[in-house]
């Protein structure tokens, strides 16, 4: 048994904090929103984001980051990309040298266009970080669905670690080394969805999402290597894999905003009816950003973008995708 802090109470921090209770660790759930964590307090499970998954008694809903950072070996970071960098900040005072930070968000900070991991570092140089990430909807975590993952490090010590921690007969757990293309694929896919659920929203079939998906994942390799990540793990759980998962599902809350778009909302329109933060929004113009300054090409990518900025139309992307000049695969 280990003790557990957990920031961030959505649906994904909750489904964690779920499977790591169910092998009686000792996890304690903290959240920005006050309101929200009394709720916790007294229903006993999210019923705002993850309904319908009853926490057992290893799990317990904290007022302040002091209390859920009190005493604990792991602290699992669930926040959104872009307030990863002030639920860090405000964690510090907490933050003991021997603690090992787990960072579950996808994504790129906007404006610096850092990975999560590179944040980390501004802030606690020697850090014992760990990135969890694969196709693994929280809807199907929280319920003890199979789902496999992995904990990836630059330090393999941590990433076995965390691998131990969390991994149960339901929540298998591969360990990587490559913190860079692990992060990166979890960020850019999640772009890709974006683009996939634009493809069903206007209506087109298999065919269509099949081939954004493969020539997607070629996009994702080529900018994560110029990065500095390796090419094969692109072809493995949090690449492939999770493309896959957020492409095709209607969990996807990222496919469900594309679908949204596609049918003829704005992007901003479409925001607002999924109700939750969707990653692939904001991840576009980072991902753009960073494709630009080490200049790799990446059409799809960028038909994404100019989509969510509004500088062209859903048509227009297919137009310019489909009519781009003949090349081998």
């Amino acid at each position: 048994m280990s003790n557990i802090g957990v920031i961030g109470a959505g649906s994904w921090g909750t489904a964690l904090a779920v499977t790591l209770a169910s092998k009686q660790h000792n996890v304690k759930i903290w959240d920005i929103d006050k309101s929200h964590v009394d709720a916790l307090k007294v229903d006993k499970e999210n019923k705002k984001f993850l309904p319908d998954v009853p926490f057992n008694e290893h799990i317990s809903a904290k007022d302040t980051l002091e209390e859920v950072l009190h005493n604990v070996e792991v602290v699992l970071f669930s926040a959104p990309t872009q307030h990863f960098r002030s639920a860090l900040t405000s964690a510090l005072p907490y933050l003991k040298e021997d603690m090992v930070i787990v960072n579950v968000a996808k994504g790129i900070e906007q404006k610096t266009l850092k990975r999560l991991s590179e944040i980390a570092k501004e802030y606690i140089p020697n850090a014992n970080y760990a990135v969890l990430s694969g196709p693994s909807h929280a809807e199907e975590v929280g319920r003890f669905l199979p789902t496999t993952v992995v904990s990836a490090s630059a330090d393999m010590k941590i990433a076995e670690y965390v691998q131990d921690i969390f991994m149960t007969d339901m929540f298998r757990v591969y360990t990587n080394n490559d913190v860079i293309g692990v992060e990166l694929g979890g960020a850019l896919k999640n772009i890709i969805a974006l683009g996939a659920g634009i493809s069903d929203g206007m209506g087109y079939g298999d065919n269509s999402k099949a081939a954004m998906m493969t020539r997607a994942i070629t996009e994702m390799a080529r900018l994560g290597v110029k990065l500095g990540a390796e090419e094969k793990t692109f072809a493995g759980l949090t690449g492939i894999g999770d493309l896959i998962v957020t492409c095709t599902s209607m969990h996807s809350r990222n496919r469900r905003c594309g679908i949204l778009i596609g049918e003829g909302m704005s992007p901003q329109e479409a925001t607002a009816k999924i109700g939750m933060v969707v990653e692939g929004i904001t991840t576009t113009e980072s991902a753009y950003e960073l494709a630009k300054k080490v200049d790799v090409e990446i059409p799809i990518i960028e038909g994404i973008y100019n989509i969510v900025n509004g500088k062209i139309t859903t048509q227009d992307m297919i137009a310019g995708l489909m009519s781009r000049d003949r090349k081998h695969e």
